[in-house]
């Protein structure tokens, strides 16, 4: 498995593997990452200098990946852990904490003073590995990500 930077001819094959892992896990197409316009370009939107989003490949073939970015129209020291999913085949092999673990690296390199995230109900193993790195619910979004139907948001100090 080799981690790395996400690429431009990139994009295409990670906007597959994104959809195919939301509607897996039933995400709806409306107000989630489903529906961002980013996900067709995930290269672009992570070029600002505070962003980065990494990629999970095995056999040069994309897996995964997380980003991390300044949270859309919150303050400046909050960051996003952003649009990090797995291919079923490669889920409970650490790649999460590893993931985890380069977002928020990079995020305090960064400055960032809080790490935000949002998520869905159903996906609790994602949420326990959030708790483990010191997450915390909260009762309401922050900054305006337009993920109107994820209803359950966490919060980090870094």
């Amino acid at each position: 498995v080799n981690i790395r930077e996400v690429k431009k001819s990139d994009n295409s094959e990670l906007a597959t593997l994104l959809r195919k892992i939301l509607i897996e896990m039933g995400v709806p197409n409306k107000g989630t990452v489903f529906d961002d316009p980013e996900i067709d370009s995930i290269y672009e939107a992570y070029q600002s200098p505070r962003s980065k989003y990494f990629i999970v490949e095995e056999n040069n073939i994309i897996k995964g990946g997380a980003g991390i970015s300044q949270l859309k129209n919150g303050e400046y020291e909050i960051c996003e852990l952003q649009k990090m999913y797995f291919d079923s085949m490669m889920r409970g092999k650490g790649l999460g904490s590893l993931m985890i673990e380069k977002c928020l690296n990079f995020a305090k390199e960064n400055k960032f003073k809080i790490c935000y995230i949002e998520t869905m109900p159903n996906m609790l193993d994602a949420q326990k590995l959030y708790l483990k790195f010191g997450f915390e619910y909260i009762d309401s979004p922050m900054g305006n990500t337009g993920h109107f139907a994820c209803p359950i948001w966490m919060i980090k100090s870094l």
